[in-house]
């Protein structure tokens, strides 16, 4: 059975984009008060709860008609317009970024998880990626989002069908959250023994010039051989496979592994596979994981540590990079050059200690990253089933 289709302005009450221009200042933003959700935000389908920009009440109070609710969609205004995530009551009050459309649906017409998981299939991503306006900054508007045509079967089949795929989403979660404890405990563990120094034989070792005798002052350059990002001219790039994925800067980013999407015939600077990304524009610290080889842009650089201690690397820049755009000892940075990344100081534990917390943290490593290939699989299983029961080619 083929459903009907609608245009998705005919079944919302409102599709609006967030405050813009005069509205929102960067000054307007504090360290506490309510989050303000961008792009940025929006990874694989959900908002991430971490590095959000804030705004203090009486700037909420003026931005009211841009809060969210639970049941509303947020849509990728700017960038990579295919991104949509759905509000939960955890968000509720929440305000729309500048770069967001939200929607308010009419739910007496339409189920709004059902209308969610069709806006994330992979042929309205498509579409969206067609429509949009601009070459270097993909961008598209109230008008055109609302012209987008989704299925419409009737609101107890729509209920059904989104269940369907909430089956699917509580098995990815439950890898997430196992992903999020695993990651966790490595992090717990680096601090408590390279920040509180409280590490294996720590209480028969001196402290010499403020550190553990044996542990030394040194740079990222003396630890890490780092490559800086160089853009391809846009005529390489393309969605067919052809040559290598390119990544340009987070909008590509996953939890924990880069997501392959847009690739490049021209090999400007190459990141070899398990490489960690270090976002070197705003926002400034984000790490993500190469899977395989990839071209990497002028947002982006790449890490290895020069003795393989990949994961010992991974922590030990997490734990500098504490917070979007701003270092351990508080500078910030809007973005951040070659000279300035290399001279970043660390204070360096004995080969020992490194070797013994790489082999821990890489067996977590691996676990996490076997999870992820299940998320991967599931995503894969879950997407080719959804065309099929939005268009009424399965029944439910």
């Amino acid at each position: 059975m083929s459903w009907e289709k609608v245009k998705l302005g005919e079944i919302s009450f409102c599709i609006q984009p967030g405050p813009f221009g005069s509205q929102l200042h960067n000054s307007d933003y504090a360290d506490e008060g309510t989050p303000i959700i961008m792009p940025k935000d929006m990874i694989d389908g959900q908002i991430q709860h971490t590095g959000l920009n804030k705004v203090p009440e009486e700037h909420v109070i003026r931005l009211q008609r841009h809060q969210v609710y639970e049941g509303n969609l947020m849509v990728a205004r700017k960038g990579d317009v295919r991104k949509c995530v759905y509000i939960t009551e955890k968000e509720n009050g929440w305000l729309t970024g500048s770069d967001c459309l939200k929607v308010v649906l009419n739910e007496r017409l339409c189920y709004p998880r059902y209308i969610y998981y069709q806006l994330r299939s992979p042929y309205i991503g498509s579409w969206l990626q067609q429509i949009s306006i601009g070459a270097t900054m993909p961008s598209i508007n109230t008008g055109l989002l609302s012209s987008l045509e989704v299925y419409l079967p009737p609101i107890e089949i729509q209920r059904r069908i989104a269940d369907i795929f909430s089956v699917y989403d509580n098995l990815i979660e439950n890898n997430r959250k196992q992903i999020k404890l695993l990651e966790e405990a490595a992090q717990r563990l680096y601090k408590e023994w390279f920040v509180d120094l409280r590490f294996p034989g720590y209480e028969d070792t001196p402290i010499v010039d403020g550190v553990p005798k044996g542990w030394s002052k040194q740079t990222l350059s003396d630890i890490a051989d780092v490559t800086m990002g160089q853009s391809p001219k846009s005529e390489f790039y393309n969605d067919k496979k052809e040559g290598l994925p390119f990544h340009q800067g987070v909008g590509s980013y996953g939890r924990r592994f880069v997501v392959d999407e847009t690739y490049s015939t021209s090999f400007t600077k190459i990141a070899d596979a398990n490489s960690i990304l270090f976002s070197v524009r705003a926002p400034v610290g984000r790490l993500n994981f190469t899977k395989n080889k990839i071209v990497i842009g002028r947002g982006l650089s790449a890490m290895n540590h020069k003795q393989g201690k990949q994961s010992y690397l991974f922590y030990l820049l997490k734990e500098r990079f504490f917070k979007d755009d701003i270092v351990g000892n508080g500078s910030i940075f809007a973005s951040i050059s070659k000279n300035e990344l290399l001279s970043q100081q660390f204070i360096i534990p004995t080969q020992e200690l490194i070797e013994a917390f790489d082999n821990i943290a890489t067996n977590i490593d691996e676990k996490i990253a076997i999870l992820d290939s299940q998320i991967s699989l599931l995503t894969q299983a879950r997407d080719h089933l959804l065309p099929k029961l939005m268009n009424g080619e399965i029944e439910v």
